[in-house]
């Protein structure tokens, strides 16, 4: 990837499309939504690919993600808690337990910062 200075941001263009980058909100995306939404979102495709394999039958996956920031220093993002709510039918805790298993150890977001951020995953299962 390459990124361009602008006046109040950073540029990069991607197969979709520019992609501003603004520590400044008013500017572009901020760098720590980025982040978080890259481990939401990856986390979000894997647990739907999972279950897809596994012939679960999903009709719909909200995420909402809250994160913890540190107060001092750099302001890192020093947790992130993950609450999925999960529309399938015929899926039972047990199996989806284990489908956020495979979903931690198979999402490369995770995986990239699991030694630097608290990742945690909660659920909810509705039909």
């Amino acid at each position: 990837m390459e990124f361009w200075m602008q006046e109040n941001s950073f540029t990069t263009e991607t197969e979709f499309g520019d992609l501003q980058i603004s520590g400044n909100a008013d500017h572009g995306f901020r760098p720590y939504q980025l982040l978080v939404s890259s481990v939401a979102v990856c986390s979000g495709g894997v647990l739907r690919k999972i279950m897809e394999k596994r012939r679960q039958t999903i009709k719909d996956i909200y995420i909402k993600a809250d994160v913890k920031r540190s107060e001092q220093g750099a302001n890192e993002v020093q947790e992130i808690h993950l609450h999925f709510i999960v529309y399938a039918e015929n899926v039972t805790e047990t199996q989806m337990k284990k489908n956020l298993e495979w979903t931690r150890k198979n999402c490369s977001m995770v995986q990239s910062v699991k030694d630097s951020i608290h990742i945690t995953e909660t659920f909810e299962l509705k039909k």
